[in-house]
Parts: C-alpha cells; sequence; structure tokens
C-alpha cells in the first residue's frame, strides 16, 4: 500500500500511516484515537483517566475456530488507531475457546489453528501497514492451564449462576438445543483473561457486550480491577446477516482466489437503494476509505452510465447509493477489484509450500500431512521436523523453560568446601525448587537472599555431590570474568515466564534432553549486547509484559 500523510479534521493533527515519526499527542487526541468509530465504550472516564498517567494497555482476542475472513480487516483497523495512541496492543489466539464453544476447534487441531491465525494475521497486519513489532502476540494456553488460573475458574465457578453464564455467552457462543457446560465456562474465562493479561481494556464486537459486562460484575468478586471496553459495530456479511466463518456464502476468507471473491460479491446483498445490512456499503465505511492510500474511491462506469466518478469520503458513496445515483452492479466491480488488490500480498505470502502445508493441518485431513513445527516471528520461521535437528535449525530459545524465580535461602553446600551453593528458590509452585550453584564463588549470601533471578526450570534434574538440583539461576560473565545475577525487574512475581522476542508463542520443552545439547547450543548465542540487553541472535529476552531483561554492568557477557 502506498503510504501518504492523512489530515484527521475530526482529532486535528496529522497521522501517518506508514511512518514511526509523528507528533506527541495529548490526552484529548488520544482519546478520540482511541473510541473513534466505536459503537460504544464502557467506562470512558477511566481510560480519561488513565491516559493522564500513561499510556493505556488493551487487548484484542480472537478465537482460532474458522479460517478468518475479510471482516478481520474492521477490528485490525481499529488496533492502527490503537497504536497510533501510543497504547499497548496484546492480540490473543484463543485456542482454548476455540474447543470451549462446541468443540469448534478439535483438541488434537488446537496448535496447527492458533499458528495458522498467527501468521495469518500478521500478514494482514503487514498489509495494512500495522507494525506487528509493537504488537504482543499470545496463545490462551500459554497461560490459561497454570495453577493460578484454573484455581480462578474454580472460584468463578462458585459465584457465578447457570443464568448469568449462559445469558453472557448467548451472542457469541454457538447456541444449541442441549448445550455443553463448556459453553457456560467459556465467557468465565474471557473474563479472567483481562486479569491475566494486565490490561486496561478489552477490545472486541458489540457482540461481546454481554461478556464485558459480565466481567465487570464478577471480576471484582474476585479483587481484581473493572475494566474499560470498547465495541466495534458488527459489519454485515454478504447475505445482509453477521460476517460469520460458519455461513459461507456471508464471508470473503483471507485467502479466497480472485475468482471466488468475484462469484460471491455477485451474488451479493445489494439492493437498489437499500442502505441497511449492506455488507459492501459497511466494508467501504471501515476498511476501505480508512486504509486508502490518497482518500479517495473510484468506481469505473461506461460513459453511457456517466463515465468514472471517483469519491473522496463514504458519505458520498452512501448518498448516491441510497439516491440510486450509483447502481449495485457497479458498486459491486469498484468493491472487488479494490478487495482482490488489497487481498494479493497475502495470497503471495501463503503460495509457499510450507504455509499450505500449514493450512491443510489447521483445516485438512492432519494424519496425511509430515509434522512440521512452525515457529511464530515476524520472520515466519518454518522447520520441518521430519529432519534431524543438523539439518532443520531446531536450536530455538523458546525450548527453554525460564521463570522469574525469588531466593528464600542460601546454604553452603556441606561437601564443596565454601564452593557450592544450596538454594531455595520460589517459582509459583507448590513448594520451593532446590538449586545448586557455583555462586558462592562471585556472591556473598547476604547478596543472593530475596533477589528475583532468571531460572532455567527444565534442565534435568542432577545430583550434585549427593544433593539433588532442580534448575539453574543464570548470571552473566564479562571477558574479564565479572559476574552479575540476571535479575528480573522489581514489579514480576515468582513464577512469571520468561520469553524471547518473535518466539513468545512456542512451548518450551517439558524437559531437556542431555544427549541433544539443546541448552549448550542455545547459550552459545545467548548474551548481552553494547546496551547490556540480553539476547540471543538479536531476539530480546522479555517480561510477560514485553520489558527486555537486561544487566547493569556487564555489556556484550554470556549468560550461563
Amino acid at each position: 500500500m502506498e503510504v501518504t500523510v492523512k489530515q484527521d479534521l475530526n482529532a486535528g493533527f496529522y497521522i501517518n500511516l506508514g511512518s514511526e515519526m509523528k507528533p506527541d499527542l495529548n490526552i484529548d487526541q488520544k482519546l478520540h484515537l482511541i473510541t473513534r468509530n466505536l459503537q460504544e465504550v464502557l467506562g470512558e472516564d477511566k481510560i480519561k483517566e488513565i491516559l493522564s498517567k500513561r499510556d493505556l494497555k488493551i487487548y484484542w482476542g480472537t478465537a482460532t475456530t474458522g479460517k478468518p475472513h475479510v471482516a478481520y480487516f474492521v477490528p485490525l483497523v481499529k488496533i492502527a488507531d490503537f497504536l497510533k495512541a501510543d497504547c499497548e496492543v496484546t492480540i490473543l489466539f484463543a485456542d482454548l475457546h476455540a474447543y470451549l464453544d462446541n468443540l469448534k476447534a478439535p483438541w488434537e487441531l488446537l496448535a496447527h489453528r492458533a499458528t495458522y491465525y498467527a501468521f495469518l494475521i500478521k500478514e494482514m497486519l503487514k498489509s495494512i501497514n500495522v507494525p506487528v513489532e509493537k504488537l504482543k502476540f499470545i496463545k490462551g494456553t500459554d497461560y490459561q492451564l497454570s495453577k493460578e488460573y484454573t484455581l480462578d475458574v474454580y472460584k468463578m465457578l462458585s459465584l457465578v449462576s447457570e443464568h448469568d453464564a449462559k445469558k453472557a455467552g448467548s451472542e457469541v457462543v454457538k447456541q444449541v438445543e442441549h448445550p455443553l457446560l463448556s459453553g457456560l465456562v467459556y465467557p468465565l474465562l474471557q473474563a479472567l483473561d483481562e486479569h491475566y493479561l494486565g490490561v486496561d481494556a478489552q477490545f472486541g464486537g458489540v457482540d461481546q457486550r454481554k461478556i464485558f459486562t459480565f466481567a465487570e460484575k464478577y471480576l471484582p468478586s474476585l479483587g481484581y480491577a473493572k475494566n474499560s471496553h470498547l465495541m466495534n459495530p458488527m459489519v454485515p456479511g454478504l447475505t445482509g446477516t453477521k460476517m460469520s466463518s460458519s455461513e459461507e456464502e456471508s464471508k470473503i476468507d483471507i485467502l479466497d482466489t480472485p475468482q471466488a471473491i468475484k462469484s460471491k460479491i455477485k451474488k451479493a446483498f445489494c439492493e437498489p437503494g437499500n442502505i441497511e445490512n449492506n455488507g459492501i456499503l459497511s466494508f467501504l465505511d471501515f476498511v476501505i476509505f480508512p486504509l486508502s492510500s490518497d482518500g479517495t474511491f473510484t468506481v469505473q462506469r461506461s460513459a453511457k452510465n456517466g463515465g468514472d466518478i471517483t469519491y473522496s469520503d463514504f458519505q458520498s458513496v452512501r448518498n448516491d447509493f441510497e439516491n440510486q445515483l450509483l447502481h449495485p452492479a457497479d458498486l459491486k466491480a469498484a468493491f472487488q477489484n479494490r478487495l482482490i488488490d488489497m487481498l494479493k500480498p497475502i495470497r503471495k505470502a501463503f503460495e509457499s509450500p510450507e504455509l499450505k502445508k500449514l493450512m491443510q493441518l489447521a483445516y485438512g485431513n492432519a494424519t496425511d500431512v509430515d509434522e512440521l513445527k512452525f515457529q511464530i516471528s515476524n520472520g515466519f520461521t518454518i522447520i520441518d521436523q521430519s529432519k534431524p535437528d543438523s539439518e532443520n535449525n531446531d536450536i530455538i530459545p523458546s525450548k527453554l523453560d525460564l521463570r522469574v524465580g525469588q531466593i528464600v535461602s542460601v546454604e553452603n553446600h556441606p561437601e564443596s568446601e565454601n564452593h557450592l551453593y544450596v538454594t531455595k528458590v520460589d517459582l509459583g509452585e507448590p513448594e520451593t525448587r532446590t538449586i545448586i550453584s557455583g555462586l558462592a564463588e562471585s556472591f556473598s549470601k547476604e547478596e543472593l537472599i530475596h533477589k528475583k533471578v532468571i531460572v532455567l526450570c527444565n534442565l534435568k534434574p542432577a545430583k550434585l555431590k549427593g544433593i539433588q538440583s532442580f534448575g539453574m539461576i543464570l548470571c552473566a560473565t564479562d571477558q574479564d570474568k565479572k559476574k552479575e545475577l540476571l535479575e528480573a525487574p522489581t514489579f514480576c512475581e515468582a513464577g512469571h515466564k520468561i520469553v524471547f522476542e518473535d518466539y513468545e508463542l512456542n512451548q518450551p520443552d517439558a524437559e531437556l534432553k542431555p544427549k541433544k545439547r539443546i541448552w549448550e547450543k542455545i547459550q552459545v548465542d545467548l548474551k548481552t549486547d553494547d546496551q547490556y540487553y540480553v539476547n540471543w541472535k538479536g531476539h530480546m529476552m522479555l517480561t510477560p509484559g514485553g520489558t527486555k531483561i537486561m544487566t547493569s554492568q556487564l555489556k556484550n557477557a554470556t549468560i550461563s
């Protein structure tokens, strides 16, 4: 998409759709960007109060069920607004929700569908010049299966009535004659996500309103904050009803061929003069015009029908169509051409054999396809697991189970002559872990006690001089052999997961196999840079909230 500078007259300042350069925005300008074109906002006063102190934290979640369709551009355009307003935005691939919603995604396909969504939505964002590096991506099962989250689900179950749970999910969860209990749990999880993702506001369609008000009612019952909610209007599908993955004729899939797009648009509801429930007009309003490089939309017509006409705003298109000055056939032809051009770069990205295989794994017969591993990153690396490690570069940092641990006690190892410490570390588990370390040569007990450190948790347990050790406390070491503990920021809690940039969606191995020497191979490239940030091949080590882990004194140091 060609990038130009446009003036947003309502906001009173300039927005550049592709450049990093933009003026500082005041509170009212940020609030306008956050709330414009929404159908409803719950808690706007709270949003304004937060903006007076810091940037807003927002999350948008999507259940990984059917193949994403073009209506997904509507929330993505709004996410672009959030980023322009300096918001911290998290995109949640709600794989567990997809399973709970009447098994729309079978359990064995959850991982593949979440990966497919991640690849496709990142390509959609890139196609409209949304900087994906400014977004945080997370998969629901990365945290929704934790002990703390599960306990909160049980607490919610003891508070919520069947009536309230059914009502909350009535517009979102598929309604059937004999509903499963999983559909009643769905709204509880969506409410809890707000707390566990650490956000101030949740964004979604207006069809989510009942779940949003459910969250506002029940989260305070658990002692959690009541958050704000931002609601997009619902865009009608091609049949005049909601665009839905389950209704084939109502939607255009992102990867539909040009021929399929033309066929679907030809049959789309577009009655002359009728502007109600018109999916084409709505898509023009919420996607085509906001993303237009020059703010225009051109309809090509024969001279007999008035000749070509270029519209500079949506209202003019709407008025001409309502007054029957614009024929449905001409509108459909112009719309389909613009849409085909818009989807072209995404379709091109999915021409690779690997991504075609991913689509077959997610939506076809997975047993007929060789198993692949997909690393979700800005580079979209795909690893063929049918090849040995030496051939497919299977050494990636997300294999490491890294967590924040707080040292609660330090003692000398009775058999080490003061060279080893026996430390007890709180990792958010029912019991503290015992870790044997060589920290005694560099740190006193007083320097270690109560420190929040980074712990490698999935090493195979090893017995050191008669005492079993269950992990490794990481340190930085420079060329002069100076050591510094790898410490977590003070706001982190014991058990918080530490990840690497672009690898947030990958799951660590349950246990690193010593014979494969995975830790040793990863550790070679695990270093601090000249700005003191810890990284693996340029991928920054991050807290759950995206804060970079760094040392205070040692740059260009190794981590071990």
